[in-house]
């Protein structure tokens, strides 16, 4: 299975690396989303996140609400293309302790998957094959 199976059809929120974080902030918050690329010309340049809120408070003081958040975002981003794996992709997120992707293909956003979403599409997959495995064994 492939990152493109979960990660289409839905819209991507994203931001400009000028927005300032005040900004960003309420719409993590209107979107109940956990982070968001971060866009220059159209390419992703990096993601923001509720940890860059945090670290950057604690780093800057409140003052950091009204700079722009390409001054306060993850940076250099990683990123998968839709035809990558969904276990590669859990495996790369767990081995960088990050838990948010962008799915770019040549240079456009594509995409944007957590990792709450790649956990929940195995889970529903070993889920359903135990289903399966129960009724075959109920029919035999």
């Amino acid at each position: 299975m492939t990152i493109a199976a979960i990660s289409g059809g839905r819209d991507v929120v994203s931001v400009g690396a000028d927005m300032p974080v005040r900004e960003v902030v309420a719409l993590l918050t209107q979107h109940r989303i956990g982070a968001v690329p971060v866009l220059v010309d159209n390419r992703v340049a990096g993601i923001f996140s509720e940890r860059d809120v945090v670290h950057a408070l604690v780093e800057v003081g409140a003052a950091v609400l009204d700079m722009a958040v390409g001054e306060r975002m993850s940076s250099p981003v990683v990123t998968v293309p839709p035809s990558g794996s969904i276990l590669g992709a859990l495996s790369l997120m767990t081995q960088r302790r990050i838990r948010h992707l962008p799915v770019v293909e040549g240079d456009t956003l594509v995409g944007f998957v957590s990792i709450g979403d790649l956990v929940k599409h195995r889970i529903d997959g070993i889920e359903a094959e135990a289903n399966a495995m129960r009724a075959y064994i109920q029919q035999a």
